[in-house]
């Protein structure tokens, strides 16, 4: 039944979660360096409030509470549902403790459990889905947080000896042709998507290729190394103007130690592997790079149209795609129409996921969403022309 396998699906996701924090130290749960990142604390408490604020208090009857204050501490966007504490003090938050944040999860599960053990609804069935894939997606900023965390620390702490995620190396090579035509782009069956993935439509595409590997390491070293950071020409100005601002000079984590390149992992820091895929970088540093190798980013409809035939995965691929509706798109009622149409704007779109998106959470439709300037998450670059 439907129930039984969403109440398995809801076990395995909210224990893997708890698994991503089992290496951690108390003191590790806690900070927040940057306002983009938040504290894995923040994480665990804020997907079991969305549990408990859209699901329980909605259509669990005599539920009760389990602390009056967690919907102000840990709501993230939610204007909806009320007021909220301030992103940029998420940090802050020592109170509760952590061992509470787990005494809440235990107690927000076990009502979950109860309401998918008696015969739920459809409402309550598609917003435990809701949940449950929304608590994938910050199992994955779980990671880039601690990561980016962890990078600050002089002495580059070990996360796991067995987590570097940025060692692997591309599986394909070559240029994969397209023909012009128009092509469908979107979602269109029973699973489950978000609902910025709706709203199937036709777009005509011109003649293109799009290279079948992901740049690599020795690829951005040679882009360094030929001034790429320094020549204005391959900048958007607003590009530009954030290299200079910020005295950018190479990707996220990267130091040049003794005329070597490092990049600090969560299995500590490493020597850069030449053939490993590039990790961490920005949209305007990727538009740059291919400015440079006088190709191009991808747009979403191109790399969607060529989805089938790709290997992806192993990195958020920018696109040149602003993040847009698709035809048709309107804005569901209450809180949940906050998810995503409300960031459509300044924002642009990746594809593919990446090797800390968490199993099954990924699909060709996905569309992912980021400022131009981030580069926390594992991002890379699929060239095209």
């Amino acid at each position: 039944m439907p129930e039984k396998i969403l109440l398995q699906q809801y076990r395995s996701t909210r224990q893997h979660s708890c698994t991503l924090c089992a290496p951690l130290q108390t003191e590790d749960y806690i900070p927040q360096p940057r306002e983009f990142a938040s504290p894995p604390k923040w994480h665990l408490a804020h997907t079991t409030w969305f549990f408990e604020e859209m699901v329980l208090k909605v259509y669990l009857n005599d539920y009760q509470i389990y602390h009056e204050q967690f919907s102000y501490l840990f709501n993230s966007y939610y204007h909806t549902i009320g007021d909220r504490a301030i992103r940029t003090e998420r940090g802050a938050i020592t109170r509760p403790s952590v061992k509470e944040v787990y005494q809440y999860r235990e107690y927000v599960d076990k009502n979950i459990e109860h309401l998918l053990s008696n015969s739920p609804n459809k409402e309550i069935l598609t917003l435990v889905k809701l949940g449950i894939n929304h608590e994938q997606q910050h199992q994955e900023l779980l990671i880039t947080d601690l990561k980016h965390t962890f990078s600050l620390n002089p002495i580059f702490p070990v996360y796991r000896s067995n987590f570097n995620l940025v060692k692997d190396k591309n599986e394909d090579s070559g240029w994969l042709k397209m023909e012009e035509g128009i092509y469908e782009i979107g979602h269109n069956d029973d699973s489950f998507c978000y609902d910025n993935e709706q709203g199937m439509h036709k777009v005509y595409l011109h003649n293109y290729q799009l290279s079948k590997a992901l740049v690599t390491n020795e690829e951005y070293i040679e882009f360094i190394e030929a001034g790429g950071y320094e020549n204005f020409n391959y900048w958007l100005d607003e590009g530009w103007n954030w290299v200079q601002e910020n005295n950018i000079q190479r990707p996220l984590y990267w130091f040049n130690i003794e005329d070597k390149w490092h990049f600090y992992t969560l299995s500590g820091l490493k020597q850069i592997d030449p053939e490993a895929i590039l990790a961490h970088i920005s949209y305007y540093e990727a538009q740059a790079f291919a400015t440079w190798k006088q190709c191009r980013l991808p747009t979403e409809f191109e790399w969607e149209a060529a989805s089938e035939k790709l290997i992806y995965g192993k990195r958020w691929e920018w696109t040149n795609s602003a993040y847009l509706p698709y035809p048709g798109y309107k804005m569901a009622a209450g809180a949940v129409g906050e998810y995503n149409g409300k960031f459509m704007i300044n924002q642009m779109v990746l594809r593919g996921g990446s090797v800390a998106t968490p199993a099954n959470h990924g699909r060709p439709t996905y569309r992912n969403f980021f400022h131009p300037q981030l580069q926390w998450q594992f991002t890379g670059i699929r060239l095209a022309k």
